[in-house]
């Protein structure tokens, strides 16, 4: 029988240092906002890390300044960004830190961690796509939260506390 990290043959051609390309990496949130209008909207700063062992172990940390959010309408975005959401005088930043990574079909992985946004922290699995190359690494993973989860139970009108968050993450080898 093999171990976890004996499993993951693919990510172990990864090994070393990866640094994230904030200008090549896209975080957006899709979201039912009054009735039957959606809400889109992304998050334009982002910094993160990561390192892959020679057994294909993973950590990494992915850190979004959320006062960059922008639906393309200001006063959206400053409600988003008060005390009713993300808080961010407060909590100014959304962190995931990754702890591990388990295969799942072939050049997927469910990477295993801890969310934190405003001010909360929980696990979180997030199943991913990694496309890689000699010295970029493409993360893309699509995931439904529930930000009630969080803290953030505001609603009005019929929005929905399910957001739907859609992360396309590059990272070159530092």
């Amino acid at each position: 029988m093999t171990s976890p990290m004996e499993s993951v043959p693919q990510l172990s051609t990864l090994a070393g240092s990866w640094t994230l390309d904030p200008s090549r990496t896209s975080i957006t949130f899709h979201t039912k906002g009054l009735w039957i209008f959606g809400v889109t909207g992304s998050f334009h700063t982002v910094e993160g890390t990561a390192t892959v062992g020679d057994d294909g172990g993973i950590t990494g940390r992915l850190v979004v300044d959320a006062t960059s959010l922008n639906t393309k309408n200001g006063k959206r975005d400053e409600h988003l960004r008060s005390a009713d959401f993300f808080d961010v005088q407060k909590y100014p930043t959304i962190v995931f830190t990754a702890a591990g990574a388990r295969p799942a079909d072939p050049g997927h992985v469910h990477l295993d961690g801890d969310l934190t946004v405003h001010g909360q922290t929980r696990p979180l699995t997030v199943p991913a796509e990694v496309v890689a190359t000699d010295d970029t690494a493409t993360v893309s993973a699509e995931l439904l939260l529930d930000r009630s989860n969080w803290g953030m139970t505001y609603t009005k009108k019929g929005s929905r506390l399910a957001t739907r968050v859609v992360i396309n993450a590059v990272f070159v080898k530092s």
